[in-house]
Order: C-alpha cells, then sequence, then structure tokens
C-alpha cells in the first residue's frame, strides 16, 4: 500500500497531456442516422401525453443531449432526470442546476436507478408540473401520461422499472441492458403508480442528427450511448485515460495493479493485457516461414478498461469538468 501511495504522489507530480488529439475523426460515421424515425414517432404520440421526463447521464450533465427534443417536444412541461448518480463526481452539483437553470432548465432531479436514490422523487414532480400546466385536450383525463425520452442507454427503462417497483411494487416491465439500442420503438403505455393514476410511455434513445464537438462525441461514446467498435475501444479507452489523468483520478492503477500512473495508451493496455491473460496468437512471416507469435491484445483490454469505468470501479468520474469550469468563469 505504502508503493502504491508513493506511486501516486509521483503520478500527482507528473506531466499530463494538456489536450486530446481530436483531428481528423469523422463524428458522423460514428453516429446512426436511422433516428429521425424514432422522433417523429415521439410527435406523433404527443397528443396523448401531458409530460416530458428527458433522461441523461449523469457523468455528462452540460454535454450530449439532443436539442431536438426541446424543439420537437417543448410544448409539454419538462423533468430532466440526470440517472447514474453513483458514477459521477458531483461534488460541483450546485454550479451544474446553476448552469442548467442558467440555460432554462429549472426541474432537474439526479437518480441512481440501482440503489432507487432519488426515485420517490419523481412522481411528485410531475404531479406538480402537470398540475400546474395547460393539459389541452387532456384536461378530461384522470390519468396522467408521461413520455421519457433521451440519448440512448442513459437508464430510461431502467428508471421507468425503479418508479414502478417503488410505487406498484412490482417487477421489471421493460428490457434493460448495457448496450444502446435495447429498446427499439415507442412502446405501449405503462402504469407506475396507482394514486394519482400515472403511466409511463418508454422511448428508443434518439442522438442529435450532428453532435455539436468530437470531444462531445468521445463523451458521449465512453458513456456507451454508441456501439465501442464504431468509435473504436482503443480511441475511447485513450480518451478515458486521459481524462483520469488529467483529473488525477488514478485508481485505475489500483485497479489494475500497475507499477505506476502512465498517459500512453498503448503501454497501460499491454500492462492490462498481461495481467488479465488477454492475448492473441498471431502469425508472423518470418525466414523460416510461419511463425506463431503471442501478442497482447489491446482491443481486448481497451474493452475491459472501458467497462472497468463504466461499472464505477475506477471512481466516479465528472466529464464535463472543463465546460463546468469554463461556464464559471464566464459568470464570474
Amino acid at each position: 500500500m505504502r508503493l502504491f501511495a508513493r506511486a501516486l504522489c509521483s503520478a500527482a507530480r507528473a506531466a499530463w497531456r494538456e489536450s486530446f488529439p481530436l483531428g481528423g475523426r469523422d463524428v458522423a460515421r460514428w453516429f446512426p442516422g436511422h433516428m429521425a424515425k424514432g422522433l417523429k414517432k415521439m410527435q406523433s404520440c404527443l397528443k396523448m401525453v401531458d409530460c416530458i421526463i428527458e433522461v441523461h447521464d449523469a457523468r455528462i450533465p452540460l454535454s450530449g443531449r439532443n436539442p431536438a427534443f426541446k424543439e420537437a417536444l417543448g410544448l409539454r412541461p419538462h423533468l430532466l432526470v440526470l440517472n447514474k448518480m453513483d458514477l459521477a463526481d458531483l461534488r460541483e452539483q450546485q454550479k451544474i442546476l446553476q448552469h442548467l437553470e442558467g440555460a432554462g432548465w429549472r426541474n432537474v432531479i439526479f437518480t441512481n436507478c440501482v440503489k432507487d436514490e432519488n426515485i420517490g422523487q419523481i412522481i411528485p414532480a410531475v404531479t406538480e408540473l402537470i398540475r400546474s400546466s395547460c393539459r389541452y385536450h387532456r384536461g378530461e383525463n384522470l390519468d396522467y401520461c408521461v413520455m421519457v425520452i433521451g440519448v440512448p442507454n442513459v437508464g430510461k427503462s431502467s428508471l421507468i422499472n425503479a418508479i414502478r417497483r417503488l410505487h406498484l411494487r412490482k417487477g421489471k416491465a421493460t428490457r434493460v441492458g448495457s448496450m444502446p439500442g435495447v429498446t427499439r420503438a415507442v412502446m405501449s403505455r405503462i402504469q407506475v403508480c396507482e394514486r394519482p393514476l400515472v403511466f409511463l410511455l418508454d422511448t428508443p434513445g434518439v442522438l442529435a442528427p450532428r453532435i455539436e464537438s468530437v470531444e462531445t462525441g468521445l463523451k458521449l461514446a465512453l458513456c456507451g450511448t454508441v456501439l465501442d467498435h464504431l468509435v473504436g475501444e482503443e480511441t475511447i479507452a485513450d480518451y478515458l485515460l486521459y481524462v483520469l489523468n488529467r483529473q488525477q483520478l488514478f485508481r485505475y492503477v489500483q485497479h489494475y495493479g500497475l507499477g505506476g500512473a502512465c498517459d500512453d495508451i498503448e503501454s497501460v493496455l499491454k500492462s492490462v493485457a498481461v495481467k488479465l491473460g488477454k492475448t492473441q496468437k498471431v502469425k508472423v512471416l518470418s525466414g523460416t516461414g510461419n511463425v506463431n507469435v503471442i501478442l497482447p491484445n489491446y482491443m481486448a483490454a481497451a474493452g475491459d478498461f472501458l467497462q472497468a469505468f463504466r461499472r464505477g470501479q475506477l471512481g466516479p468520474v465528472m466529464l464535463d469538468g472543463d465546460t463546468l469550469a469554463t461556464c464559471t468563469e464566464t459568470h464570474s
């Protein structure tokens, strides 16, 4: 343990990359273009909806949300739920809320669907929003219908199941997966509460047709909103290493039993592959013919590194730290 502490002290003094090389990366290729159909389907269901719950990842509270949601669905009262709070470093939570309020988002709740943290706040907040707004032609209806939207893999289905579990003491009503794209279509109404009578509509994740920047794209990829192979496991792993080192979050060193923190992704993945026994046989042409050589499986090591982050094994992280600091400087 003393050696590990010494390694961290020297790591803290090291000079890490000040920026991540973003040039030459085609963000448009990372994100599927078929999602406009899902948004149109949501719009067609609006006439039966009283309120919108937008779910987003608490690790990227200020970036990566789909602006088309507000444009297409903005007539209904809106609650922003920042999920996976257990995976996010929320020491600057007040600044996050201030920034969101300045951008017009006054109704924000942080949640953790795994441990049902703050889930009990959702229905009262939704009920208050609906009662204080115009319900148009749904004014006669005794039940409330709420549409749950968001980019892929932020926990929309998990939130629905958590609310249902809390209020109805019932099990899963919607499929949940750790890969983006589990919910493929706007589903039928799911009852989640008896008093008041509340139904939720689950929807497929819809990304913005144009991502605002390459770095936003990398943040979304790191949080698992797109399939890893579309961006490249090693690219995402390198961005994760850059973020962890820059924020002096060195738990990965202890997690993988490394000799110390390092800013070179190839070196880190090689060590991870060796530690985990993730190797592959490769045929190499030599002067005497084909020779089988055992090499580290960098892709498998990168995949394990990413999953460790997504499971919270590398500690809570705030991926919008730089954005938050910039916003604070602007308003000071």
